[in-house]
């Protein structure tokens, strides 16, 4: 029942966020690279935008925390901190995402091997 529940949730969140012009907007900069400019969309509408805005702003903030943590063309000097800040970033809007959290455990725990004081 539990899953049936769980299921129901997630395909209702993504209705409304495909039902919110802006938000589908956003999710298709999302898509193409464009981060900063989903972002900047999103933000003004996030303290009266609801759960559907909060969501996707996370997930532009995981999405642009990845395209930095995962770029193997990056040194790591170039690529951890911002990558760090965008997974803060993500909990700020979803407290219990899992995967910037491990990300952000990761991150620090680097930093920690390297001797290196952990970004703020």
């Amino acid at each position: 029942m539990v899953q049936k529940t769980t299921i129901a949730a997630l395909v209702a969140a993504g209705l409304l966020l495909a039902a919110d012009p802006k938000i589908s907007e956003a999710q298709a900069k999302v898509k193409a690279g464009k981060f900063a400019e989903a972002i900047a969309m999103l933000e003004p509408a996030a303290a009266s935008g609801g759960a559907s805005v909060r969501a996707a702003l996370a997930d532009a903030h995981l999405k642009y925390g990845d395209s930095y943590f995962t770029n193997e063309k990056l040194p790591p000097r170039q690529k951890y901190r911002p990558a760090l800040m965008q997974y803060r970033q993500v909990l700020k809007y979803d407290k219990a995402n899992k995967d910037a959290t491990a990300k952000i455990k990761l991150i620090e725990s680097i930093y920690k091997s390297m001797g290196m004081p952990i970004p703020q």
